[in-house]
């Protein structure tokens, strides 16, 4: 299978693990600390074990980083040219809180960028991924739509921002960003509602991993947008040195 067409298997099995973590959520799963202080539930430890069974099924050569795995037991010191890195639940905390907006990542690294993915958000039933260059997004199994992201509508520009964010640290991004609606969301879908036009920017001024937007960043990028670096450049992938831990970024829609 080559890589292009590699988006519709990782949405299958997103959309499979997805089906295995929405019974759970809010049933009372014991929440656990991990060592970074982040919390980890029954819930991602099933998903992940799900999603590594069905990568090594549909990709044996591929190399997996996953967030789990790698809390345990450690990040791996070197990755090949080609890898997945896998989320089992992006947004644990909204998980645990009972809040919608958590999701199911799988991204896919070549030569140090994010080339393909999928994401699935298991409340809404709501699947993105992607297909030889484009993007596309079904609903609960339905057909799938492309999606595109827009260009900064004058006046309405609607930017994503973390629900803990400050309304004085909004109102500084608001002036250094020049956009009118701030919108509360946790998780990688944040990254999805660029891709499929229904938002236009996200600034990240913190750490992420690697693991929480290679996949959204595939699939916007797909639709036409693109995440920066802080203070410019590209994105890059494969940071072992770093732990696979990202700097900040500025996620965009279509220029």
């Amino acid at each position: 299978m080559s890589y292009p067409d590699a988006g519709p298997v990782l949405a299958d099995i997103c959309e499979a693990a997805g089906r295995l973590i929405l019974p759970l959520w809010k049933s009372g799963l014991t929440v656990h600390t991990k060592s970074d202080e982040s919390p980890v539930t029954e819930a991602d430890r099933r998903a992940e074990h799900l999603i590594l069974a069905e990568l090594a099924r549909a990709f044996p050569d591929i190399h997996v980083v996953s967030e789990e795995h790698a809390s345990e037991y450690g990040a791996p010191e070197a990755v090949g040219e080609t890898f997945f890195l896998v989320d089992p639940i992006d947004g644990t905390k909204a998980f645990v809180r009972g809040d919608p907006n958590y999701t199911v990542n799988i991204g896919l690294v070549s030569k140090g960028r994010a080339v393909g993915g999928a994401i699935m958000a298991p409340v809404t039933g709501e699947t993105w991924f992607t297909r030889g260059g484009r993007a596309f997004k079904r609903v609960n199994g339905g057909p799938e739509v492309e999606v595109r992201a827009r260009t900064w509508p004058k006046g309405a520009a609607v930017a994503l921002m973390s629900h803990t964010m400050k309304p004085e640290t909004i109102a500084r991004y608001a002036e250094e960003y020049g956009f009118d609606h701030p919108q509360p969301m946790d998780s990688s879908i944040k990254l999805c509602r660029l891709a499929e036009g229904a938002a236009d920017l996200y600034p990240r001024h913190g750490p992420t991993m690697e693991w929480d937007i290679c996949a959204g960043q595939a699939i916007l990028e797909a639709a036409g947008g693109r995440i920066e670096a802080h203070g410019g450049g590209p994105f890059a992938y494969g940071k072992v040195a770093d732990g696979f831990r990202n700097g900040w970024f500025i996620a965009r829609g279509a220029a």
